[in-house]
């Protein structure tokens, strides 16, 4: 019977382990003696390995400059006069395709200057204070004739019209009230229009006076009237509801006729809700407000005659 301390008979000789060598392939005796052991060859350096002491090695280009506050700021070789390259010019704005083939459109200077915003609600309410006005927002109890008023403008406002940035005061013996025509944008209110009015002592005509470049909205039953000046009647045209003695002496006054051919033709004036106004598309400023006194003080005085 066998026990785990038989040999089997593969080999003889005690069971203390005093027979085990390494194997030659380890460095041990035996066959394979003389063959290089893996381990200690691991030890020693390759040929193309610095040995200990010297330099280490590191990719050409590694080392910086030494750094000596007084060396050059430019890299060794670089050319002092070069200069980076300049962007291309931009290309010229390409005109936009139409249904006939593209052609640039020309801009009208005048069209631009008129819708852009010139307005200075700041700068206009602190001339209004500063000349005894009062200021308010439009929503006073005494603001609502100036919406009866927007709603006969001849620019035909729209229903998001508002009055804002009211004004109110005296310009010698005529009493003025201006206001800018704004709209919601986004959640903001962007003026568009600006309008002076001064209110009127007994009836007036409907009228019209506007100048004669421009398209001309309700004018449905208002008559056209000459003034007799040539001048005058090729820039500017009146109409009104009935041509009577008020409507004439207005066409006529010469201090109302040289004012207005003294200007750049963008204003326009009607009468409604017992006011006689004025309009122009822009934001109040206080260059605006006294151009449009000057012009209201005329035109009321060539209407209050005969009144």
């Amino acid at each position: 019977m066998s026990t785990p301390r038989d040999r089997n008979g593969f080999e003889g000789g005690p069971d203390d382990g005093s027979g085990w060598q390494e194997p030659g392939h380890l460095g041990g005796g035996g066959p394979g003696a003389d063959e290089p052991n893996i381990a200690d060859r691991r030890k020693r350096p390759r040929d193309d390995e610095p040995v200990a002491g010297s330099d280490p090695w590191q990719p050409p280009g590694w080392d910086l400059p030494a750094t000596t506050p007084d060396r050059d700021r430019q890299p060794p070789g670089a050319d002092p006069s070069w200069a980076p390259p300049q962007a291309p010019p931009a290309a010229p704005e390409r005109p936009r395709g139409g249904l006939f083939g593209s052609r640039a459109r020309a801009r009208d200077p005048e069209m631009e200057r008129a819708f852009t915003y010139e307005g200075n609600q700041l700068g206009a309410q602190s001339w209004a204070l500063h000349h005894g006005w009062t200021v308010s927002d439009g929503s006073g109890p005494e603001d609502a004739v100036l919406t009866d008023l927007l709603a006969t403008c001849p620019v035909r406002p729209g229903k998001e019209a508002r009055p804002a940035g009211v004004l109110r005061g005296r310009a010698g013996a005529v009493e003025l009230v201006a206001f800018d025509v704004v709209y919601p944008w986004g959640r903001e209110w962007v003026a568009k229009y600006a309008v002076t009015a001064a209110p009127l002592l007994g009836s007036v005509p409907t009228l019209r006076l506007s100048p004669a470049r421009l398209w001309k909205h309700r004018i449905g039953g208002l008559l056209p009237v000459v003034s007799g000046n040539a001048d005058f009647d090729r820039r500017w045209q009146l109409l009104a509801a009935e041509d009577g003695p008020q409507v004439r002496r207005l066409a006529q006054d010469p201090a109302v006729q040289g004012l207005l051919l003294g200007t750049d033709d963008g204003d326009e004036f009607w009468t409604g809700a017992g006011h006689v106004a004025a309009v122009r598309p822009d934001g109040h400023r206080p260059q605006l407000i006294e151009h449009h006194t000057r012009l209201l003080t005329a035109i009321v005085a060539a209407l209050a005659v005969g009144i």
